[in-house]
């Protein structure tokens, strides 16, 4: 039998690490933020002084980095060359530079394949941009979650303040706004949903319900 993988896709602000986070626990499988390894890139090009357009250097760079994810229960912990870069790459400036990082071929290359050596044969729940349409296309169960734009804005301004970074709700839409343009402008792997992906529209429902309706879909395919 086929290991249980779930895609869930969709744009900054829509849930989907909480609601991944949450389901991998739920059906004990493994839980990967395919966007870290991306950060961990964009982290890693500010500190060498690489400007994230240079893609000979950012190229040459992610050729050149080690990145692991480790599972914990407090969340995902994301090792850059052995360093613990977990709480250095939520920041705004990594948040774009990862954007820009990522529409570099070289790059997307290099992820997409150490990505797809994360479900090790026992199971994952993957969240991302490109995971049902590019690293996993044939994956189980594929989800597309979205929310209104002030809802996402709210969410991640939350998310800020919790974690003691100041903004305000006009600049988080304004940084949400920037970061759907360059991902759904990219020339490739684009944010979409993939043709037979789940659309669950989240505004209105906690992280809980988005995560019953996803079960509640996986059983009646008889995934689990």
């Amino acid at each position: 039998m086929q290991p249980l993988v779930i895609a869930i896709d969709g744009p900054a602000g829509a849930g989907k690490s909480t609601v991944a986070q949450k389901l991998a626990k739920r059906l004990n499988l493994a839980y990967v933020d395919s966007g870290a390894t991306y950060r961990a890139i964009a982290l890693k090009v500010l500190e060498c002084g690489i400007s994230s357009d240079d893609a000979a250097a950012v190229g040459s760079t992610v050729e050149s980095t080690d990145i692991r994810l480790q599972a914990q229960d407090s969340g995902l912990r994301v090792m850059l060359d052995g360093r613990d870069v977990t709480s250095f790459i939520r920041s705004p400036q990594v948040t774009l530079a990862a954007a820009k990082v990522s529409r570099l071929p070289q790059v997307r290359s290099k992820l997409v394949a150490l990505q797809r050596t994360f479900d090790r044969g026992h199971g994952v729940v993957m969240e991302g941009r490109d995971i049902g349409t590019v690293v996993f296309p044939e994956a189980s169960l594929k989800i597309f979650l979205t929310a209104g734009p002030e809802e996402r804005a709210q969410r991640r301004l939350s998310d800020e303040r919790e974690k003691g970074r100041t903004a305000s709700l006009q600049e988080t839409a304004y940084e949400i706004g920037r970061r759907d343009q360059l991902d759904e402008e990219r020339a490739i792997s684009p944010l979409t949903a993939a043709p037979d992906a789940i659309i669950i529209d989240s505004t209105s429902l906690t992280a809980d319900q988005v995560v019953d309706r996803i079960i509640a879909l996986a059983n009646e395919r008889k995934l689990l």
